[in-house]
């Protein structure tokens, strides 16, 4: 069993490491101040050709797994980006998967290279305000008619959507009442955000500031047919290829989160004196960024070992919703301990883990919460009924 990464593992890590490199501290502090989107950023990665790294070749992607995705997304937030700087590409990564596997191949010529070379910016239009991670129960309405399908509704917590050209969008297209199973009756759609008929209302945050969260209120948007993802009605299976890659996307990112916070605080610690000794020769600080690093470790494993059960084309429901969790707590911990070793300081935001802890909340949160993982994981592995 070999746990190092491969040659072109390594690569694409200090490719990604020389990106970042032009984008330090001050730049994400910056943007955090403003709320302006890394623009810059996302057009760097671009020009890399980075924004493709897990679509097809033939479309202008590199062709790799959701392992070598994982591993960029680590190191995007490794370099002090943090979740700033991983979601402000993190839709080019996953977002699109249900239409490498489902689309027509008029669809995926249309739709995959302008994504990938940068030219245009995507959103995922699936939480509602009165249904959270209750999927099945949204009430978004696409209604054909014709050649085009009209669209009313609301959505929440929309990533992007103030900057993005294209949504992919969840709608029921036959009401609830109507359908055999639940599953049904919901279409997946990839389409031209239109601001004539869609407002885009952004949410004041905790976090992430430079990308903005925001509440869709659809009036009357027409979707042509050709828009349509696959079948109608099928639309809730097509988004769940998406849903394990999400996962450990965060997961990643929420490690590299965490190793920068401990990088920050391992340096504060051995350059801080008090009473005439570095802080960092106190057990009372070494041990708390030394247990940081184990977790970071164990957790950095389970999702590595995740992704590359996704890449074998092997189930990887439970181990992926794991790596989340264990990734979300490991980063958030890390965070949360790079402040407390900066005392005073830790508060301030010229040494940004303050940051860090601010956006550390974020994967604790989405795509998915901690309790909903661990009723899947009670229900899905050990067997027990249930509970929701």
């Amino acid at each position: 069993m070999n746990f190092d990464l491969t040659e072109d593992q390594r690569a694409i890590r200090a490719a990604i490491q020389d990106v970042c490199r032009d984008f330090d501290d001050d730049y994400w502090l910056a943007r955090d101040r403003s709320g302006e989107f890394a623009h810059d950023f996302h057009a760097a990665l671009a020009q890399a050709g980075w924004l493709g790294v897990a679509m097809p070749t033939e479309y202008g992607g590199a062709g790799l797994g959701i392992s070598e995705a994982a591993l960029m997304m680590e190191a995007i937030s490794e370099s002090g980006a943090g979740m700033s700087g991983a979601s402000a590409v993190h839709m080019n990564i996953f977002g699109l998967h249900p239409v490498v596997v489902y689309g027509s191949q008029e669809q995926k010529a249309r739709w995959l290279p302008p994504l990938i070379r940068g030219e245009e910016k995507a959103c995922f239009g699936v939480t509602e305000p009165n249904t959270g991670l209750n999927t099945l129960r949204l009430k978004t309405m696409a209604v054909r008619q014709g050649d085009r399908y009209v669209v009313n509704g609301q959505k929440v917590w929309i990533s992007t959507a103030q900057v993005a050209d294209k949504i992919l969008l969840l709608a029921r297209t036959t009401p609830l009442e109507e359908v055999t199973k639940p599953t049904l009756g919901l279409s997946l759609f990839y389409t031209t955000l239109d601001r004539a008929r869609v407002e885009v209302r952004e949410i004041e945050k905790l976090g992430r500031k430079a990308v903005d969260s925001n509440q869709l209120f659809i009036d009357n948007l027409e979707i042509p047919v050709e828009d349509r993802i696959g079948e109608e009605g099928k639309g809730f299976e097509y988004i769940l290829h998406g849903m394990n890659p999400e996962r450990l996307l965060i997961a990643a990112e929420a490690v590299g989160l965490g190793r920068a916070a401990l990088r920050k605080a391992a340096q504060y610690a051995g350059e801080r004196i008090v009473f005439d000794r570095p802080i960092g020769q106190n057990q009372g600080i070494q041990h708390p960024l030394a247990q940081r690093w184990i977790e970071l470790e164990a957790a950095t494993l389970m999702y590595q070992k995740a992704a590359w059960l996704y890449d074998q084309g092997r189930p990887c429901g439970a181990e992926a919703n794991a790596a989340k969790f264990l990734c979300a707590e490991a980063g958030f911990r890390a965070c949360e301990s790079a402040v407390l070793t900066h005392g005073g300081m830790g508060y301030a935001k010229e040494y940004h883990v303050e940051r860090y802890l601010r956006e550390a909340m974020l994967p604790r949160i989405a795509p998915v919460s901690r309790e909903l993982i661990l009723c899947f994981i009670a229900e899905k592995v050990l067997g027990l009924p249930k509970s929701y």
